[in-house]
C-alpha cells in the first residue's frame, strides 16, 4: 500500500510531521551531551510506541517519555536500594531468612520552553534578499539545541558557574529567571560525589579553609588526577555505575566512565606527551563499539576514563560562590568562595565524571503536536507581520537518592554524577 507523502496546507497532520522532525533532529544532534543517552525504544518518531518509555540506564542520561494526556507535569522514577547479603552454606535452613527489597522514588517536573523568531513584515521581505522564512527554523532549532545542552550540563555539574557570553542560553544563577529556565532545582554535588584536585595526592574530598575552597593555583588537571579518579572508582563502596555502550565488547571486562572536561582543562591535559596515545586508545575502543561517536573526535581514553570536552566551561572566578554539601546524611548546602588570591590569572573549572544513571530527562506531549517538540507560525497586524515559535516540553533532574550504607545509615548520593574541581589558567585579558 503506497502512502501519499504530501501534506496539504492546513492539514492537521502538518503539525505532527514538523514536530517529529524537530524532535528527531534535537535528539540526534551531534553534541557530546546529545550522545550521552541511548535511543528510546521502538523509534522516536512513532507516537504510539513512545508512551511511557524509558531509554537504557546504562547511559549517563536516562530519557523518560510520557505522551499521554492528563498525567500531570511530573514524571516519577524509582531506585532499588542495595542490600547486604551473604549466602547460607551447606544444609542450614534458609526458609524465612530472605531479606526484602526496598525502593525509593523521586519526581522530575516538566515545563514548556518556547523560542520565538520574527519573520519580518511585508516591506522587510520586499527589501531584503534574505528569505527569513527559510532561515528562521534552523536558527530557532539551534537555539533550542543549545538550551537543552546547557541545561543538561548545568544539572549534571550541580552548578551553572559564572562564565558568560553571548553563546550562553542559560543565565548565571543570580539571574531572576534562572530557576524557571532550569525547571527543576540545580543541586550541588552530594558530599560523597564532590572532589577537588590536590597537588600532593591527585584528588581529595572537597574541603574548605576559612570560607574559601582549599585549592592552590598549582592544583590543575593532570595525569595524576585522572589516575586518582580511577583508583577512587575501585575503592568506593558504591561508585557511579559503568557506562555500557551497545556493541562495546569490552564493556564488562574494562568498565568505562566518561569525564567531561572544560575546554581549558581538556587543552591543558592534551599537552601531555602521551595524549596522542589516549586518542588512539579511544579510536581502538570505538572500533570495538561499532564506531560509536562518543569515542570519536576530541576524545581520549586513559585507564578506563573517557576524556571528553564540554561545550562550555562550568567556571568559578576569584570571589565567586561555590555551593557544596557539608554532610553525608543531608542535602543542605553550604557556600564557600574561590580564593581571592586567584585574581584575574586563575579560576576553578568543574570536570564532571559520569557513570550510568546520572541524569533523568523527562519529556511530555505538547497539545499542539502530540510530540515533545512543537512549532507554530502566527501572523498579526492584519497578516502583515509573521513570527515563528519553536518549543519543547521537558525537565531535567540529577538522579539522587539516600543510599543505604548497609548499617542502617543512608547517605545522600548522586548515583552517576561526580564533580571534580580543578584550577585553570585564564587567558590574559579574559576577565
Amino acid at each position: 500500500m503506497s502512502m501519499n507523502s504530501h501534506v496539504p496546507a492546513g492539514s492537521d497532520k502538518a503539525m505532527y510531521v514538523q514536530s517529529a522532525g524537530m524532535f528527531a533532529l534535537a535528539e540526534n544532534r551531534g553534541s557530546r551531551l546529545g550522545q550521552l543517552s541511548g535511543p528510546l525504544p521502538k523509534g522516536e518518531g512513532k507516537v504510539a510506541e513512545m508512551i511511557r518509555k524509558q531509554s537504557s540506564s546504562d547511559y549517563p542520561i536516562v530519557k523518560s517519555m510520557d505522551l499521554s494526556r492528563g498525567m500531570g507535569d511530573e514524571v516519577e522514577f524509582h531506585f532499588v536500594q542495595p542490600t547486604k547479603m551473604r549466602p547460607t552454606m551447606g544444609s542450614r535452613m534458609v526458609e524465612g531468612k530472605g531479606k526484602g527489597m526496598a525502593y525509593d522514588k523521586a519526581r522530575t517536573r516538566v515545563d514548556q520552553a518556547r523560542i520565538p523568531v520574527k519573520l519580518g513584515d511585508t516591506m522587510t521581505n520586499l527589501r531584503s534578499a534574505v528569505d527569513f522564512s527559510k532561515l528562521a527554523r534552523p536558527v530557532a532549532q539551534s537555539h533550542a539545541n543549545a538550551y537543552l545542552d546547557q541545561s543538561i550540563l548545568t544539572h549534571l555539574a550541580g552548578a551553572r558557574g559564572f562564565h558568560d557570553n553571548i553563546e550562553w542560553r542559560v543565565p548565571t544563577e543570580d539571574d531572576p529567571e534562572f530557576a524557571e529556565l532550569l525547571v527543576n532545582p540545580v543541586k550541588a554535588p552530594t558530599k560523597n560525589r564532590h572532589y577537588m584536585a590536590d597537588g600532593t595526592h591527585g584528588i581529595k574530598a572537597f574541603t574548605v579553609n576559612a570560607g574559601e575552597a582549599s585549592l592552590q593555583t598549582t592544583d590543575d588537571l593532570n595525569m595524576t588526577v585522572v589516575d586518582s579518579v580511577r583508583t577512587l572508582m575501585e575503592s568506593l563502596a558504591m561508585p557511579p555505575p559503568a557506562v555500557k555502550i551497545p556493541g562495546d565488547i569490552a564493556a564488562e571486562d574494562e568498565p568505562l566512565r566518561a569525564m567531561l572536561l572544560s575546554p581549558a582543562q581538556y587543552h591543558a591535559f592534551a599537552q601531555d606527551d602521551n595524549f596522542r596515545k589516549f586518542q588512539v586508545s579511544a579510536l581502538n575502543r570505538a572500533a570495538n563499539a561499532k564506531k560509536h561517536p562518543l569515542f570519536l573526535g576530541e576524545a581520549g581514553l586513559w585507564n578506563g576514563i573517557l576524556l571528553l570536552k564540554q561545550p562550555k566551561p562550568v567556571r568559578f572566578y576569584a570571589g565567586n560562590d561555590i555551593r557544596y554539601c557539608n554532610s553525608f546524611t543531608s542535602e543542605a548546602e553550604s557556600v564557600c568562595t574561590v580564593p581571592a588570591s586567584f585574581g584575574t590569572t586563575h579560576a576553578v573549572d568543574r570536570a564532571i565524571l559520569l557513570g550510568g544513571q546520572s541524569l533523568m530527562q523527562a519529556f511530555a506531549a505538547a497539545g499542539l503536536s502530540g510530540m515533545p517538540f512543537f512549532w507554530n507560525e502566527e501572523t498579526f497586524d492584519h497578516k502583515d507581520k509573521r513570527e515563528l515559535m519553536i518549543g519543547v516540553i521537558q525537565g531535567l533532574q540529577k538522579i539522587r537518592f539516600a543510599v543505604d550504607q548497609g548499617n542502617g545509615t543512608k547517605h545522600w548520593t548522586d548515583i552517576g554524577a561526580m564533580a571534580i574541581d580543578t584550577v585553570v589558567k585564564l587567558i590574559p585579558g579574559e576577565r
